[in-house]
């Protein structure tokens, strides 16, 4: 199966991943405090397609980017302090994300339902799956056949932006 399967053949300009239960217990970057299996794996697919920008949509402080710094938080989704749609569209807008076509978004129900409220032309490729299971099988499969890929050149991706990511160690 080829990457692109998942994608409709582009590459994302961005890539959405939920936050995750597991956490460090110490404040650290986004790109380190989510130690769940299930964010790790949306992680590995994420940066398999290769996005010019990726970023994390945490429960309780929306959208963050690798790098930015944060303390350990224990707010789920459907929670009173948990983040709304009119709050992530404000950091979009702050962020330079809100525009930025092609979207894929990974996730469960709840992150991808809050994530379609920016980008409601988003794509949601683990669409159709039944269960965490299915999902992190699928996960799986994208970031493997990355392993096929050859690497993007200008033609194919565009120019990249500025913003760096911070690659997941396996």
């Amino acid at each position: 199966m080829d990457l692109t399967d998942y994608t409709d053949g582009f590459r994302p300009e961005l890539v959405v991943i939920p936050c995750g239960a597991r956490k460090l217990d110490r404040r650290a970057p986004a790109a380190d405090m989510y130690i769940g299996s299930y964010h790790r794996a949306c992680r590995r697919a994420a940066e398999a397609l290769r996005p010019d920008r990726l970023v994390i949509l945490s429960a309780f402080h929306g959208l963050l980017d690798l790098s930015d710094e944060i303390d350990p938080y224990d707010i789920p989704h459907g929670h009173p302090d948990a983040v709304t749609a009119p709050k992530l569209r404000e950091q979009a807008e702050r962020l330079g994300v809100s525009a930025l076509d092609p979207v894929v978004i990974l996730g469960g129900a709840r992150h991808v339902s809050l994530a379609k409220a920016l980008w409601p032309h988003g794509h949601t490729p683990l669409t159709g799956t039944r269960g965490m299971g299915e999902q992190v099988a699928r996960l799986t499969a994208m970031a493997r056949a990355a392993a096929t890929q050859p690497p993007a050149t200008a033609e194919t991706r565009g120019p990249r932006s500025a913003a760096a990511v911070r690659r997941l160690d396996d």
